[in-house]
C-alpha cells in the first residue's frame, strides 16, 4: 500500500494479526462501536496537501485526518481515492479507515516553517473530518488549536454532527483566525437518507447543527447537495430543504446536484438500478457524457430553486446561488472546480462572537451526537 512513514508494532488484544507490508502501520484494530469496521491507525509524513496550482479552489491546502469515510455515502465523490490505498471504492471505503493518529504533531511542525505563508486550509474537501471515528481519536480539536495558533485561517465542511463538541473551541479560534463553517445536506425523505447515506446524521440533526453554529455568533454556509434527479428536486421537497435552511440561520446556502465520478457511479447506479430501476435510463441519459449534469438541467433546477430562494429570503444572502444567472447554481461537489461556496463557508474575517458558548463535555469516547 501506498503509506508513508515508519511502522511500529504496537501489542494490544484488540490489535489484528500484523500487516507487514504496510508502511506507515502502527496497528489495525476493530472495536465494538464500530462493528465490522477496520481502523488503521498510522504516522502520517507529512499533514498539509497542497492543491494544484492550475486548481481554480478558493483555498490552496487542504487536511484530510482520515481515509476512508463511517458516513459510507454511496454518491460519495472521494470513493475513488480509496483505490490508491489499494481498497476498493465500495465497501472498503465505508469499513477500511485510515487514521493519521500523528497529524496533530506533524501540522504543528509543518505549520512552524518560516516558509508556511499562513494561506487558506481547507478541511472535509475529500472524507469528513467529523465522520464518527473522531469521537475516538479527537484529531480536529488538535488541528483547530494548531491552525489558530499559527495565524492560519481555515474552513470545515462536514455532515458530522459531532462538529457540535468543537464550537467553543472554533469560537475562540475565530478570535484569531478568519473561520468559515459548511454543513451539507439535501436527502430529506427518511428512506433514501437511510439507503444513501446510512452512517450520517439526519437532516434535522444537522440543521440543529447549523442553529448550534449560528447561536454561537459563527458563519454557516449550507451547501444542498446533492440533489439526486427526479427523487429530491421535486418542488415540495426543495421548498421544505430551503425554508429549513433559512428557518436553521444558515449564513448563505449553494444548491449542487448529483455529481457521479467513476468510483461511486457504479455503486450509486447499482443501488439506483435495486431501488428505483425505472430511473436508470434517465441517469444514464444525464451523465452518459461526464459526472455533472449537463447545462440544461442545471438551468431547470435554477429556474426550480430561484423563486424558492426567494421566498425564503435566502437570495438576498451573499451566498443565495440565484445571483441573476443560470451559472449561479453550480455544478460537482465542495472541492471541484465548478462549485461556489456558500456564504459562511469559507474564511472572510475575523469572527467575534457576542458570548463564549457554553464547554459540553462529550461521552467516554466522544461519540457522535444523535442520528435522530
Amino acid at each position: 500500500m501506498r503509506w508513508d512513514g515508519q511502522r511500529l508494532d504496537v501489542e494490544e488484544t484488540s490489535t489484528l494479526p500484523g500487516m507487514p507490508t504496510i508502511r506507515g502501520l502502527l496497528r489495525s484494530v476493530q472495536v465494538p462501536e464500530f462493528p465490522g469496521v477496520t481502523l488503521y491507525e498510522v504516522r502520517a509524513r507529512s499533514a498539509l496537501n497542497h492543491v494544484a496550482g492550475e486548481s481554480a479552489m478558493p483555498f490552496p491546502w487542504t487536511i484530510n485526518p482520515y481515509r476512508g469515510c463511517l458516513h459510507a455515502c454511496v454518491y460519495c465523490f472521494a470513493r475513488r481515492t480509496h483505490e490508491w490505498l489499494e481498497f476498493d471504492s465500495g465497501h472498503d471505503f465505508d469499513s477500511q479507515i485510515v487514521v493519521k493518529t500523528n497529524l496533530v504533531d506533524v501540522l504543528r511542525r509543518e505549520l512552524g516553517r518560516p516558509s508556511w505563508k499562513r494561506e487558506h486550509v481547507a478541511l472535509g474537501t475529500n472524507t469528513d473530518p467529523y465522520q464518527r471515528a473522531e469521537g475516538r481519536y479527537r484529531l480536529m480539536p488538535g488541528v483547530i488549536a494548531a491552525l489558530a495558533d499559527s495565524g492560519t485561517p481555515f474552513s470545515i465542511l462536514t455532515k458530522g454532527t459531532l462538529l457540535r463538541r468543537d464550537i467553543p473551541l472554533l469560537a475562540a479560534a475565530a478570535r484569531r483566525v478568519p473561520v468559515g463553517i459548511g454543513v451539507s445536506m439535501a436527502i430529506w425523505d427518511d428512506a433514501v437518507h437511510a439507503a444513501l447515506e446510512p452512517g450520517v446524521p439526519t437532516p434535522r440533526a444537522r440543521l440543529d447543527l447549523v442553529r448550534a453554529v449560528t447561536d454561537a455568533g459563527l458563519p454557516c454556509g449550507v451547501f444542498l447537495a446533492p440533489v439526486l434527479p427526479e427523487l429530491t428536486d421535486g418542488i415540495d421537497h426543495l421548498d421544505a430543504a430551503l425554508g429549513a435552511v433559512a428557518a436553521a440561520g444558515a449564513t448563505g446556502v449553494t444548491v449542487i446536484p448529483l455529481h457521479l465520478r467513476p468510483g461511486a457511479r457504479e455503486w450509486f447506479m447499482a443501488w439506483l438500478g435495486a431501488a428505483h430501476p425505472h430511473l436508470v435510463p434517465r441517469y444514464e441519459q444525464l451523465y452518459a457524457r461526464r459526472a455533472y449534469v449537463p447545462a440544461e438541467y442545471r438551468r431547470w433546477l435554477h429556474h426550480r430553486v430561484a423563486p424558492l430562494l426567494s421566498k425564503h429570503g435566502l437570495d438576498r444572502q451573499p451566498g443565495g446561488t440565484a445571483r441573476g444567472t443560470p451559472e449561479a447554481i453550480v455544478v460537482g461537489v465542495p472541492g471541484d472546480e465548478e462549485t461556489g461556496f456558500p456564504e459562511g463557508s469559507l474564511p472572510d474575517g475575523l469572527n467575534v462572537p457576542a458570548s463564549d458558548p457554553p464547554v459540553r463535555e462529550s461521552g467516554p469516547l466522544g461519540e457522535q451526537l444523535s442520528l435522530l
